[in-house]
């Protein structure tokens, strides 16, 4: 289920936004949130309990990933969810992911303690969305040029090993990321002339560093509109969201930007929409524990329990 990485990062032609392409009306819409390690193994745990229960949501007409949802997003173009879940529940027992400067190679990615410390006090210091998107990117940017290139590369790497398959579907995908040197967001689709590995690495670059795909460096695309961009979903009949967050921003109420605002916003214009969170059993997996590799299969196992739960309720809604 593996592919063999790519040694650099990739592009084909250019990074034109897919943002306009994303609003046809009509159809289904799926939504994957950004939640760490531990959000993209829930997230898989979620599909996989639908699908066995009898509700295969992976047709959807549009499929939005951010983050933990753009790697979610990208491993279901090749592999089914009740192949994803299996992989995950035999996975090896892990430690917590190694922080800067470790021994296994990994892009610099801070303890997840530190990293929202650093957020908050950016979050503070900024106007509005827009400029918080440019301190953030700004923050990422201050690495070292070299030391970026180095660390994107290896970035690659990894997130090209995770998935199954590295083609963009015919059907309509689209990952989010955010442009570090301006803050303009981004999103990312098959036209955009941008591997799908290096898409979801784009959309993944948290932690400090800003992925590189040509001249232009990417940070995670859940600073483009907290962890869903469940917006994007603008004009389409049902919206199905899954959060592994929750739902909860670190933002300001007034700037707009929590899964709630976005709810309200689609369904003003429209749509049907229906969320689903992790239960209050198995928060405490996700946070400051998104980074714990050892919490990937129990996380896992929560989200397939709370798909097959979900399933007939969401049956009509779906269909």
């Amino acid at each position: 289920m593996t592919a063999t990485p790519s040694p650099t990062p990739h592009v084909t032609s250019t990074t034109s936004d897919a943002t306009a392409r994303a609003r046809i009306p009509g159809g289904r819409a799926l939504v994957f949130g950004g939640g760490g390690s531990t959000g993209n193994a829930w997230l898989i745990g979620v599909i996989a309990g639908l699908s066995e229960a009898g509700l295969d949501v992976t047709t959807a007409d549009l499929t939005i990933g951010t983050s933990a949802g753009a790697t979610t997003a990208a491993q279901l173009v090749g592999a089914t969810p009740s192949e994803l879940l299996t992989a995950i529940l035999a996975e090896a027992p892990q430690q917590r992911s190694n922080p800067a400067g470790s021994a296994r190679g990994r892009p610099p990615i801070r303890p997840t303690a530190d990293h929202l410390e650093r957020l908050r006090a950016i979050i503070a210091a900024a106007d509005d969305p827009a400029d918080l998107r440019r301190r953030v990117g700004a923050a990422a940017l201050a690495m070292d040029p070299a030391s970026a290139d180095s660390w994107g590369t290896q970035w690659r790497s990894i997130v090209a090993a995770r998935l199954p398959r590295r083609r963009w579907p015919r059907r309509a995908v689209l990952i989010t990321a955010v442009d570090a040197q301006t803050g303009a967001p981004v999103v990312f689709d098959r036209h955009s002339g941008v591997d799908l590995a290096d898409a979801v690495a784009a959309s993944t670059a948290g932690g400090g560093f800003a992925y590189p795909i040509g001249v232009h460096r990417y940070i995670d695309g859940g600073y483009r509109s907290n962890a869903e961009n469940a917006d994007l979903a603008a004009g389409y009949e049902r919206v199905l969201v899954l959060s592994p967050l929750g739902g909860r921003t670190l933002t300001p109420v007034a700037w707009g930007l929590d899964l709630a605002t976005q709810v309200d916003e689609l369904r003003a214009g429209g749509s049907r929409v229906e969320t689903i969170v992790p239960d209050s059993t198995s928060e405490h997996l996700f946070g400051a524990n998104a980074m714990d590799a050892s919490l990937r299969p129990p996380a896992a196992r929560a989200g397939y329990d709370h798909g097959r739960a979900l399933a007939g309720q969401l049956a009509e809604f779906w269909h």
